[in-house]
């Protein structure tokens, strides 16, 4: 007869064992969010974030962003996440340091991690989609200790 203590064998609790999932939490299903073209075109003198990805469970982030002509983001970096950049309308620069790329419906760009940008609007302004892997949430840290 075998050991009922030892895991695996019938009888035994396996506290190792995950439990299988829930069947009564339904499956997320894909859908459509927003129609990027008629945010875009809504309103020119409009300016930041036209729309947000803010369902729950969400592991990315993006946004749609309108800046209007003549406008810009100002030079900064994100230390810490990739940045997919989806130019949707209108027209601009993406500075990047050491270069301008033009920013024109259509492209995409990938902004590394660490790396610097600014996104100046043309005379007909600029609306993109950023997309990046989700922020955690603000944390309560102690105080580093200091030398006294």
């Amino acid at each position: 007869m075998p050991d009922a203590s030892l895991p695996g064998t019938p009888g035994a609790i396996d506290a190792d064992v995950p439990e299988p999932p829930s069947r009564s939490a339904p499956a997320p299903t894909p859908r459509q969010l927003c129609d990027i073209h008629a945010l875009a075109g809504a309103d020119p003198a409009s300016a930041g974030a036209l729309w947000k990805l803010t369902e729950s469970g969400r592991q990315l982030d993006a946004n749609l962003v309108h800046l209007p002509a003549h406008q810009c983001v100002e030079t900064h970096a994100e230390p810490d996440l990739d940045v997919l950049v989806l130019v949707v309308a209108g027209h601009g620069i993406l500075g990047t340091g050491d270069r301008n790329e033009p920013l024109t419906g259509g492209a995409l760009f990938w902004l590394p991690h660490g790396s610097t940008r600014r996104i100046t609007a043309s005379a007909d302004g600029v609306s993109y989609l950023t997309v990046h892997r989700r922020r955690p949430g603000m944390q309560i840290r102690p105080r580093p200790a200091t030398d006294s």
